[in-house]
C-alpha cells in the first residue's frame, strides 16, 4: 500500500469502528480510534498472515491486549477481506462472532482478551513457542493500552521477555492518555514508560502514533532489533478525528454521540482492501510421533508422595510425546517438575515467582499446538486465577498442577496450604479437577490429562502416602474407585487424596467393630462419578464426605451435585477444614481439622447409631 493510502486506511478503520459501535449501541470506538493509524500501518506493511489458513505455522500473531478496542480489530479483518461489511455491523449481536471483546470464536484470534494486563503475558508464551520450540520466524505483535500498564502482570511479562531476549515480540503501546474514568497515571509521559521498559531489557521507540511514516519506521526498527523485545510507545489521542470526543473525558465505552456526523467528519465510508503479506514458508520443528508412555511403577505398600509420582510421570510422558512442555514457578524441586527439566531441558520453561506469567505463557504455548503442564503450590495458583478464567474463555487446553495442598503439608502453616483450589477450579467453565491418592493413580491421571480438552487441574500432596493400587489399574476421568466395599455396608465415606487413607483406616477399624463401611475414592472431583455415588446412597443410606479443603466448593459440594436432578439427598455428614490452621505436624493437622481416621470413625458411628 502506498504511503498516501496509509492515512486513508487509518480513517477507514476509525469510520468502521464508529459504525460498528453505533450499530450495537455500545462498545469502545474512541479506544479504537486512537490506535487506528498504528494498526493500519501494521496490517498494510508488516503483518505476515494467511487469513485463509489461520493455522499456518509461519503466521504472525496479533494480540489485542486492549481487547475493548475490538471494533478496531474487526475493522482490520474487514480491510483484510476476512469478513464483510454486513458481518461487521453484527458487532455484539446475539449469535455474532464479533463479540464485545475478542474470542477464538473467530479463527484469527489466538486467545480471548478483555481482562486487561493479559495480552502481553500470553504474547510472551506465543513468542517463546515460535522462537524456541517451533523455531520459525513468526513475530508476535501485542497492542496494549496505557491504562493496563498499571497491572503487575504486564511487568511480569516485560521482565520475562527481556530476560529471555525474545526479539520476535513487539509491544505496541497506545498511549492515549485517558482511561475509563479520567487520565492515566503517566498520561503522555512516554519517557516514564520507556524507563520502565528499558529497566527490563527492552528496546524502546517513542513516536507520534498518528504519523504513519514514523510508525512505519518504528516497526522496521523493531524488526531489525536483535536480542531484545521492542516496545513502541505511541502518543495518540483517544477518539482521534472526531472533535466531539477527541481527547475528551466521559466517552469511554460509549458510541460516539452522533455517528453519522462522526463518519462525515472522518471523510465518509471507505472500502480499501489490503493484501496482507503472506507468511514465510517454514518447516517448524514439529515433535516426532508419540510413542507409548512407559509410566513409573511402584510396589504396593511403598510410601510415595503423589508430587513425586507427578514429576516422574511427566518426565516419562515427555519422553513419549515431544509436544509436552513443562513450566514451573521456581519451585520445581518441590513440585517435582525438576524431573522433566533434567530430562527435557529444551522443553522446560522456568517462570520464576511469577504465577500469572506462568499460566499466561502456558496459554500462549497451547495456542501454537503444544501441550503445557504448569506447576506451583496450589495456594499460589490463586494469584493467577483470572488468567485461568480467561483461559476457559479462550477454550484453551492446558494442564495445571497444584502441589502442597491442604493442611496435610504440616508445619509450614496456612500461607502455604491450598484450601480453596478445588472450589476455584471446579468453578472454571469446562474444567477437569483431579485429586489422586497414590502414586500409580497420579501417574495415570498425569498422562490422561494430556488428551483432555479445556483447563485440567491436578492436585498433589507433599507427604508420602501408601501405594494402594497396582501398576496396571486404570483410572478413567469421571470415575472413582472402591478400596473398601461389600453388600453389608451401612455407611459410605467419600474421600480423595490424603483423606482416602484416613477413610480406609477408619473403615478397617469399624469393620473390626462389626460396622461395614464403603470407601469411595473420588479421585475425579469434576466430572464426578454420579452413578457410583447414587448407588452408594441407595445401598448404604448415608454418606460422609471428608476433604482436606474448606467446605465451600470442594469435594462435599461435588458429591451433592450428584443429587441435583430431583433425587433425594441422602443423610450426609461433611467433614472439612472449618478453622484457620496453624503450624503443626501433618498428623496433628488432620486431627485438629477433624478429617482424620478418628473423626471419620466417630461420624460413622453416629450415623449408624453405634457407640464407640
Amino acid at each position: 500500500m502506498r504511503d498516501e493510502q496509509l492515512s486513508e486506511l487509518g480513517q477507514q478503520l476509525r469510520v468502521d469502528s464508529v459504525r460498528a459501535a453505533a450499530a450495537a449501541g455500545s462498545g469502545h470506538p474512541t479506544s479504537s480510534m486512537s490506535a487506528a493509524d498504528l494498526m493500519a500501518v501494521l496490517l498494510a506493511r508488516h503483518l505476515r498472515y494467511d487469513f485463509g489458513h489461520p493455522g499456518h505455522p509461519g503466521n504472525d500473531h496479533l494480540v489485542f491486549s486492549k481487547g475493548h478496542a475490538s471494533p478496531l480489530l474487526y475493522a482490520l479483518y474487514k480491510a483484510a477481506g476476512a469478513i464483510g461489511d454486513e458481518e461487521l455491523l453484527t458487532f455484539r449481536a446475539l449469535g455474532s462472532r464479533l463479540e464485545g471483546h475478542p474470542t477464538p470464536r473467530l479463527p484469527w484470534v489466538d486467545v480471548a482478551t478483555g481482562s486487561l494486563g493479559q495480552g502481553l503475558p500470553v504474547g510472551v508464551g506465543l513468542a517463546h513457542a515460535a522462537a524456541r520450540l517451533d523455531r520459525v520466524p513468526s513475530r508476535v505483535w501485542v497492542l496494549c493500552g496505557d491504562s493496563e500498564l498499571a497491572e503487575g502482570s504486564v511487568w511480569e511479562a516485560f521482565e520475562h521477555a527481556g530476560y529471555e531476549r525474545l526479539d520476535n515480540l513487539t509491544a505496541v503501546v497506545d498511549v492515549n492518555r485517558l482511561g475509563q474514568r479520567g487520565p492515566t497515571r503517566h498520561e503522555w509521559d512516554l519517557a516514564a514508560y520507556a524507563r520502565r521498559a528499558h529497566a527490563f531489557g527492552w528496546h524502546t521507540v517513542e513516536i507520534d502514533g498518528h504519523d504513519c511514516a514514523a510508525i512505519d519506521r518504528a516497526y522496521g526498527e523493531a524488526l531489525s532489533t536483535s536480542g531484545q523485545p521492542t516496545a513502541i510507545l505511541a502518543r495518540t489521542r483517544k477518539g482521534r478525528g472526531v472533535a466531539a470526543v477527541e481527547d475528551r473525558e466521559g466517552h469511554h465505552g460509549k458510541p460516539v454521540p452522533d455517528a453519522d456526523a462522526a463518519v462525515a467528519e472522518l471523510g465518509g465510508v471507505r472500502d480499501l482492501r489490503v493484501s496482507v503479506h503472506a507468511p514465510p514458508r517454514v518447516s517448524p520443528a514439529w515433535p516426532p510421533p508419540a510413542r507409548p508412555v512407559v509410566l513409573p511403577r511402584y510396589d504396593v505398600g511403598d510410601t510415595v508422595a503423589t508430587r513425586n509420582a507427578y514429576g516422574q510421570a511427566l518426565a516419562a510422558l515427555g519422553a513419549a510425546r515431544g509436544d509436552v512442555v513443562a513450566l514451573d514457578g521456581e519451585v520445581a524441586d518441590s513440585t517435582r517438575a525438576e524431573s522433566f527439566a533434567t530430562e527435557h531441558p529444551d522443553r522446560y520453561v522456568e517462570c520464576y515467582i511469577a504465577e500469572q506469567q506462568m499460566v499466561a505463557a502456558a496459554v500462549g504455548l497451547q495456542a501454537r499446538g503444544w501441550v503445557p503442564y504448569a506447576a506451583t503450590f496450589a495456594a499460589f495458583l490463586t494469584r493467577a486465577h483470572d488468567f485461568v478464567r480467561m483461559a476457559a474463555v479462550s477454550s484453551a487446553n492446558l494442564n495445571l498442577v497444584g502441589s502442597h495442598a491442604g493442611v496435610a503439608i504440616g508445619e509450614d502453616g496456612p500461607s502455604q496450604m491450598g484450601l480453596e483450589d478445588l472450589a476455584a477450579f471446579r468453578a472454571v467453565h469446562g474444567s477437569t479437577v483431579l485429586y489422586p491418592c497414590d502414586a500409580h493413580q497420579t501417574a495415570r491421571l498425569t498422562a490422561a490429562m494430556a488428551d483432555r480438552s479445556g483447563v485440567r487441574y491436578l492436585r498433589t500432596s507433599r507427604g508420602g502416602t501408601p501405594v494402594i493400587y497396582g501398576p496396571d489399574e486404570r483410572f478413567p476421568i469421571g470415575g472413582s474407585k472402591l478400596p473398601r466395599a461389600s453388600d453389608e455396608d451401612r455407611v459410605t465415606v467419600v474421600a480423595a487424596g490424603v483423606t482416602v487413607h484416613e477413610a480406609i483406616a477408619a473403615a478397617d477399624r469399624l469393620a473390626a467393630e462389626g460396622v461395614r463401611v464403603r470407601v469411595v475414592d473420588l479421585y475425579s472431583v469434576k466430572p464426578v462419578d454420579a452413578e457410583t455415588l447414587r448407588a452408594a446412597a441407595d445401598q448404604t443410606g448415608c454418606l460422609i464426605t471428608v476433604e482436606d479443603h474448606h467446605p465451600e466448593g470442594g469435594l462435599g459440594d461435588a458429591v451433592l451435585d450428584a443429587f441435583t436432578d430431583g433425587r433425594p439427598v441422602p443423610r450426609l455428614v461433611r467433614l472439612a477444614v472449618r478453622t484457620m490452621p496453624a503450624s503443626a505436624t501433618p498428623a496433628e493437622q488432620l486431627r485438629e481439622a477433624g478429617i482424620d481416621a478418628d473423626a471419620i470413625a466417630a461420624a460413622a458411628r453416629t450415623l449408624v447409631g453405634v457407640a464407640a
